[in-house]
């Protein structure tokens, strides 16, 4: 299964009765394609959704019960936007900020759990809140990676508009100045 097969494209019935280029039916054609999940981003939102649900679990099941409320939240946003993104949503709805909501999700997500991590780990003693302060703490490293990786990502394309409305500037100054000095 892991690594990704050469052409992720060709996923056939585990039965063999499909052939190779048809649609699978039912609801497989909901799951992720292969290949986004072997992504990074793909592999960073699996994270992200696992460690958010163990969270969730583990202050379920601990005295620390207040706090079960932002990793079941950024749960359901990690599946969102891996669903959005795997489904590729960003294309189809384009007038939404999709990097910049993405950026936000992960800002926010790693600020909370860092301090409901420090919170739950040092205020309670039972074994399930410091279970859920830890995996909250990697669920804040997980975050933190995602949004730094967003961050250069929207880095590189403002810079990449930026020299283009530099250049274009530029050569209108050039042209303007060539025909001032007439």
């Amino acid at each position: 299964m892991w690594p990704p097969d050469p052409d992720p494209d060709l996923d056939p019935d585990p039965a063999g009765r499909s052939p190779p280029g048809a649609p699978v039916p039912g609801l497989r054609a909901l799951l992720p394609a292969r290949a986004f999940l072997c992504s990074l981003k793909g592999r960073l939102l699996l994270a992200e959704s696992g460690l958010s649900f163990i969270t969730f679990v583990c202050y379920v099941a601990s005295s620390a019960s207040a706090f079960l409320t932002a990793p079941l939240l950024e749960f359901l946003l990690a599946l969102f936007f891996l669903f959005a993104d795997a489904m590729q949503l960003n294309d189809k709805w384009q007038g939404l900020c999709w990097p910049m909501m993405d950026f936000l999700r992960c800002v926010t997500a790693a600020l909370i759990y860092f301090a409901i991590s420090i919170t739950a780990v040092a205020k309670y003693s039972d074994g399930a809140s410091k279970a859920a302060g830890v995996f909250g703490f990697f669920a804040t490293i997980v975050f933190a990676i995602d949004f730094y990786l967003i961050f250069n990502d929207v880095a590189k394309f403002l810079k990449q508009g930026d020299s283009a409305d530099e250049t274009t500037a530029n050569k209108e100054e050039e042209e303007n100045s060539d025909s001032d000095s007439d």
